[in-house]
């Protein structure tokens, strides 16, 4: 089978629906393959490396997750982005 990105959606990664909706708004309206890869491990409170290719989603791909562990907890230090 050849994956698509209309095989996920973002409810099934996990991202709650204020989210989900924003994404929509952003015309984000199927997670990318990197998004699908790494949000469920970044919401269970994994270390992350994510290689993809400019323009592939990896921004929402570890953004999205820090945005719902802020939703829960604003004053805490808890995301680290780096580029190398």
């Amino acid at each position: 089978m050849v994956w698509t990105e209309e095989d996920k959606t973002f409810e099934e990664l996990g991202v709650p629906a204020w989210l989900c909706q924003a994404a929509e708004r952003l015309g984000m309206h199927h997670p990318s393959k990197v998004q699908v890869l790494c949000i469920p491990s970044a919401l269970k409170g994994e270390n992350l490396i994510g290689t993809a290719r400019t323009g592939s989603g990896k921004t929402a791909a570890f953004g999205m997750p820090a945005l719902i562990d802020m939703s829960k907890d604003p004053f805490g230090v808890h995301t680290l982005v780096g580029d190398i």
